[in-house]
């Protein structure tokens, strides 16, 4: 079997496990850098940004190079990384976009990057804005969010592409 066969299929055994457990359709996911939004996230995290059926979710897998796991083992110990998850039901999202710096100035002076943005409704009442650098694949997530959340009745996201 080739490399990319195999590849193909783990991936596809990856995400057949992954709605398996969450007992959730994936409808499209992307690898993206968590930035803020989430009281319960404090620091940046790399993770996937998926939309399913029932909402969004972020996953974010832990991950620790050798040379910091020896540097936490020899100081002493304490915890290693830890899986991070949030999901936010479709009901709750009020709307999402994809802002794409189209500017090519701006593009030289700044990182560039396409930004994730999906705001909702928390369980505490207040509107709060998640924020995430991706790539121009987050459109996907965005599309299929707006699906979902015209089912459920919610708002109908934008997107925004400047």
């Amino acid at each position: 079997m080739k490399q990319n066969d195999k590849e193909k299929k783990e991936a596809a055994e990856f995400w057949k496990n992954y709605e398996e457990i969450h007992g959730e359709k994936v409808l499209a996911f992307n690898l993206g850098l968590y930035l803020k939004g989430c009281a319960d996230i404090a620091d940046s995290l790399w993770g996937l940004l998926i939309a399913t059926e029932g909402g969004f979710r972020f996953h974010h897998f832990p991950q620790e190079s050798w040379i910091s796991a020896l540097s936490r083992v020899t100081s002493g110990g304490g915890k290693g990384p830890k899986e991070v998850t949030l999901f936010i039901p479709a009901e709750k999202i009020i709307s999402v976009e994809c802002r794409i710096e189209r500017n090519w100035l701006k593009k030289i002076f700044t990182a560039g990057r396409p930004l994730f943005v999906l705001r909702y409704c928390h369980e505490d009442g207040r509107e709060y804005e998640l924020f995430a650098e991706t790539d121009n694949k987050s459109i996907e997530i965005v599309e299929a969010l707006r699906k979902i959340v015209e089912e459920t009745g919610g708002k109908k996201p934008d997107i925004q592409i400047e």
